[in-house]
Parts: structure tokens; C-alpha cells; sequence
């Protein structure tokens, strides 16, 4: 599949050269043997930046000189060239064969890193599937292993750092949908507080931490809120306790009066189902006692029954 998007340039490339004239000298050299020439022209192509034109005549030497000592220089800048043309898929591909087949050639390094840059380069907007961007991240990490003393090895690393933000940001965005579904079920409030603190372990020093921090208490007061009485004492101390972390842990974040109020309300909602509880028992009480009473009256009717006149 990753060459549909190479073969179909080619092909447009092909069909656009064939209709411009019957034979021009561009075509003449492309359907030749002459090897030689038609590898200095592609060179020639390269260096003028008609990429376009260089890739079909890579292309076709590249089935040539396969074996052959050119073999490298031709498929590097074979490799180049379809990354200039913005063909990330194949070019990676290409610069990974050529890392993989010349480990010793001066360029290893380059397409190394070059494949890995390419790899950065597809991965998607943060709302897509990510894939791509721990391909990447895995392809940049193996090239700072291999060439830990590389000039490149900066970049690699901020590129790491980028694509984990992307990351980041998605877990977080997957996390906070249980969240803003907990109005349709309360137990999407849950679910909430379970993918919260599961996205800050796969990502530790996630930079949303007080945020999350805080829709975990938040989610926690709502699930406790919505619940019966008879649950929710032990549902709003975990509120409590998710509060009292935040507190620790984020002293100086924007959210700390949210949380505190939250923590308040869930003492407060702690006192009131402890009331609602006491006056439903009361209410349990008095009804049990009324239907003793009527037991007690029904059952003293059936024992001294009226006489038959």
C-alpha cells in the first residue's frame, strides 16, 4: 500500500512527458540503455531541483544498477528525491532499505535519521489514529541509540518530545469525553476518574496534570452527587480524597479554588444524605410501627368475630 501514492505519481509523471511531444529528447534518453548518461542526467535534474523529472530516471536505474557499486550514490539520491516530492511514505521506506543495506556508507547516518524524520512528518493531527507517531517516536529513539554523539541527535529528541505531547493531548481529550458524556449516565463520571488517572500513568509527567487532577475530583463530586443517598457518603469521602491530593499536589494551580469548593460541597452532600437518610429511616420507622398497629387490630377483629343474628 505505501507505494500506491509513488506508482501513481510515476504513472502521471509518465503520461504528462509522453503528451507534451512524440519523442522528445527527455523520452529518448528515458527509454535508452545508455546508462551512463541517462544517470548523469537524473543528476543533472536533481541539482536543478526537477525532482519530477530525476525521479523517473532514478526510478529506472535503480532496477539497473542493483548489485553494482553506483548502487549506493544512485539510491540515496533515489531516497532524496522522493522526499523533496513530498512522497514521505515511500521515502521513508527507501532511506530505512538504504540505512539497513549500507550500515558502513557515509550516508547511513543521514538516511537513518532521514527515515525517521519522515516518519515525524506523517504522523497525523492528535485526533486521528496515532500509529504513525509511535512509528516515529520508536524510529528517532533507535537513531539516537545508534549515533548517540550525532549533531542530529538534538532535533531527534525535540522531535520525541513533540509527538509525545501529541500523544499526551489525545489521552487527555479521550479521558475528559467520559467526562462531558456524564450527563447522559453517571457512570461515564466513573469512568471518567478511571481514564484520568490511567492517562497520567501511561504519561507521567503529562503537561494537563492539574487539569486532570481536577476532573477527577470534579467527576468523582458529580458521580457522588447523582447517586442514591444510601451510597453517596462513600462516594463524596473519595471526592474528599481526591481533593486533599490535589491540594498537596498543586497549590499554585488555577484550579485549587474549584477543587476546595468541591471539597465543600462534598462535605456538605455528605451531611445532607446523612439527613435524607435519618428522615427516610424515620419515615421507615413510623411506617413499620402503623402497619403493626393495623396487623395488631386486623388480627384482634379475626379472633372475636361478630355474632350471626
Amino acid at each position: 500500500m505505501f507505494k500506491i501514492k509513488h506508482v501513481l505519481l510515476l504513472s502521471f509523471t509518465i503520461i504528462a512527458l509522453s503528451v507534451a511531444g512524440c519523442k522528445s529528447r527527455f523520452e529518448k534518453l528515458r527509454l535508452s540503455n545508455d546508462v551512463a548518461k541517462k544517470y548523469q542526467e537524473a543528476m543533472k535534474l536533481y541539482n536543478k531541483k526537477n525532482y519530477t523529472k530525476a525521479l523517473v530516471l532514478f526510478e529506472d536505474l535503480a532496477q539497473k544498477y542493483r548489485g553494482r557499486a553506483e548502487a549506493e550514490e544512485l539510491n540515496y539520491y533515489y531516497a532524496l528525491t522522493l522526499y523533496y516530492l513530498k512522497d514521505y511514505t515511500t521515502a521513508r521506506y527507501q532511506f530505512k532499505s538504504f540505512a539497513d543495506t549500507y550500515p558502513t556508507s557515509k550516508y547511513a547516518e543521514e538516511c537513518r535519521y532521514m527515515g525517521a524524520y519522515c516518519y515525524y512528518l506523517d504522523s497525523p493531527d492528535f485526533p486521528l489514529d496515532q500509529a504513525n507517531t509511535y512509528k516515529a517516536i520508536d524510529a528517532l529513539q533507535l537513531f539516537i541509540n545508534l549515533y548517540p554523539k550525532s549533531e542530529r541527535v538534538e532535533l531527534a529528541s525535540q522531535y520525541i518530545s513533540n509527538l509525545r505531547g501529541k500523544l499526551e493531548t489525545k489521552a487527555f481529550d479521550n479521558a475528559k469525553l467520559y467526562y462531558d458524556l456524564g450527563g447522559y449516565d453517571i457512570t461515564n463520571y466513573k469512568a471518567a476518574v478511571i481514564a484520568l488517572k490511567n492517562a497520567q500513568i501511561d504519561f507521567p509527567d503529562i503537561k494537563y496534570a492539574d487539569e486532570m487532577d481536577m476532573l477527577i475530583v470534579k467527576s468523582q463530586y458529580l458521580y457522588a452527587k447523582n447517586s442514591y443517598e444510601f451510597r453517596q457518603e462513600d462516594r463524596y469521602n473519595e471526592a474528599i480524597g481526591y481533593a486533599n491530593e490535589f491540594i498537596d499536589a498543586h497549590p499554585e494551580s488555577k484550579f485549587l479554588a474549584e477543587v476546595k469548593g468541591l471539597k465543600s460541597s462534598s462535605e456538605s452532600g455528605i451531611i445532607e444524605a446523612k439527613r435524607v437518610m435519618a428522615l427516610t429511616a424515620n419515615e421507615e420507622k413510623k411506617y413499620k410501627a402503623l402497619m403493626e398497629k393495623d396487623a395488631k387490630k386486623d388480627s384482634s377483629n379475626n379472633t372475636n368475630p361478630t355474632p350471626l343474628k
